[in-house]
């Protein structure tokens, strides 16, 4: 069976991406889809008998973490390289590839990271059109020093030798900066050159191909199977219900699992949307007490991450009885999901409830066909599926729900006073028209105390968290410039109306080095 990242994508153009731990592997994937060329990712140590046949038409090796040198450093086959598929590698994989050839990689004097122009040398097929110099975005500490045999050096900059090498005749190419990031203005061009003049693709597939793609891989999966959807409410969720309707409408049931962590008025109008939607297809359980009995006083983030996900599987189990036999269970995984819970050869940034939280003895084999998306593709995707816009513009909430935005303990009282100072947020960013224009925002309550004065009397209470951003992929994000004259509104209001709440605090962190959640 093809796991999710291989779905049955293995005719046809395709680029295959080797994962070699680049914390943005899925956004090489998005670039290389923008150019009209499918992708897939795949393990770096995929071998040559394993590679050739699904016929890829190249090769795309990511960046990664580690040092050529490195103890425990990946690797990939060798004779990949000789196969005559056409290889790309960006950063790590320009380095490795120029290691594993012969070239020589040595550790710099000092990292490059950040803004670097480069000086265009050959412009060869790989830099056609290609300005000189030409602004990049660079994030190394080892470069390579000399070029293995038959390579040319296409492009230095100030401080590396071998900014870009190239084997025209093998089509073997190596660049060190990062065409994928938006800050290289080359590398739509970089990518384009390669995908289309060193791979020769010509085909122009788009996302909504994915939904074709989606219900044939639904169908050859699940066969006559049952099938299950957790059903939050959420984009993500409703959009693979959509595909599952779509693809096997007799053979599933969504179910929506009130956990007593949603947002205000939430679970209501979750259950009268998709009762009216999907009539019979639709079941929704009251299980709050049971989560919040078990999440009482639980400081980790990662566990309750687990609790969670344990819970709902349980929970799903307990409730499937009650309507007949399920073999599948359908989750809206997408990409960022995976990857900071440590997908491929990543490192784990936090395990999502529905990846690293799930149990491992679970009655359910898994399906997940947002898997290698990112939010707009989904929100996209949900859009070919003719969803409502009320659903497919919906602000993005963590599975974990407010758990994860009270940080430290959970209390009821808490997660009472978040989800009050949450509503207050979304209720004046909407009044100011600024709902639409911010990618997430909502309210945590910090694991701290301050003094304040209220009514003439000292108080020592939680502040409240602001956060809100603006992002295109969710990988990377921005905190988003809220007029203060609106900051100034919500800060009055959630102390004169949330109880025991004396201190109100905008977060004005990025991702990197942040995370848009706080646990």
């Amino acid at each position: 069976m093809s796991t999710p990242d291989q779905v049955g994508q293995t005719s046809g153009e395709c680029i295959f991406v080797l994962d070699f731990g680049a914390q943005y592997l899925q956004l090489i994937i998005r670039k290389v889809q923008e150019q009209g060329v499918r992708a897939e990712s795949r393990p770096a140590d995929i071998s040559v008998e394993e590679l050739l046949p699904e016929k890829p038409s190249g090769l795309i090796l990511s960046g990664g973490p580690a040092s050529v040198y490195g103890e425990d450093a990946p690797t990939m086959d060798r004779r990949v390289l000789e196969t005559g598929i056409p290889v790309l590698g960006i950063c790590y994989g320009h380095q490795l590839m120029a290691h594993l050839l012969g070239g020589k990689v040595e550790p710099g004097e000092r990292r490059e990271y950040g803004f670097t122009e480069i000086e265009v040398v050959e412009p060869d097929l790989l830099l056609e059109g290609v300005n000189s110099p030409s602004q990049t975005w660079m994030s190394h500490g080892d470069r390579v020093e000399a070029v293995p045999p038959g390579f040319q050096v296409l492009a230095t900059s100030g401080y590396t030798p071998v900014a870009v090498m190239g084997d025209s005749e093998r089509k073997l190419f190596g660049v060190q900066f990062h065409p994928e990031v938006r800050h290289t203005i080359c590398g739509p061009t970089v990518l384009r050159n390669f995908i289309r003049k060193a791979c020769g693709c010509v085909s122009s597939w788009q996302p909504a191909d994915f939904v074709e793609e989606s219900v044939a891989e639904i169908r050859a999966q699940v066969g006559e199977g049952r099938v299950l959807c957790g059903l939050s409410g959420g984009v993500d969720s409703s959009v693979v219900a959509a595909l599952l309707v779509q693809a096997i409408p007799e053979q599933v049931t969504c179910m929506f699992i009130d956990h007593g962590l949603m947002r205000k008025n939430e679970p209501e109008e979750v259950k009268e949307f998709f009762g009216e939607l999907l009539g019979k297809r639709f079941v929704a359980v009251d299980a709050s007490e049971a989560f919040l009995s078990k999440l009482e006083g639980v400081v980790d983030p990662e566990e309750k991450r687990r609790i969670i996900g344990e819970t709902f599987i349980r929970t799903f189990e307990a409730e499937a009885c009650k309507i007949g036999e399920f073999h599948y269970l359908a989750q809206g995984t997408i990409y960022p999901d995976v990857i900071e819970s440590g997908g491929g050869q990543t490192a784990k940034i936090k395990s999502h409830h529905n990846v690293g939280g799930l149990p491992e003895d679970m009655d359910y084999e898994l399906v997940e066909p947002l898997r290698r998306l990112f939010k707009d593709q989904v929100r996209e995707l949900g859009r070919q599926l003719g969803l409502p816009v009320a659903l497919t513009e919906r602000q993005p909430f963590p599975g974990p729900g407010l758990a994860v935005r009270v940080i430290g303990g959970l209390t009821r009282e808490k997660l009472a006073q978040v989800r009050e100072a949450d509503h207050i947020f979304r209720e004046e960013l909407a009044r100011a028209d600024l709902d639409q224009s911010i990618s997430q925002f909502f309210a945590a309550i910090a694991d701290i105390r301050s003094v304040g004065v209220m009514g003439d009397d000292r108080s020592y209470v939680h502040p409240i968290i602001l956060r809100a951003v603006v992002t295109e992929d969710f990988m990377t994000a921005d905190w988003a410039r809220i007029p203060q004259e609106v900051l100034a509104r919500v800060a009055n209001r959630i102390v004169n109306e949330v109880k025991d709440i004396n201190r109100v605090l905008y977060d004005i962190t990025s991702k990197p080095p942040g995370t848009v959640e706080w646990e």
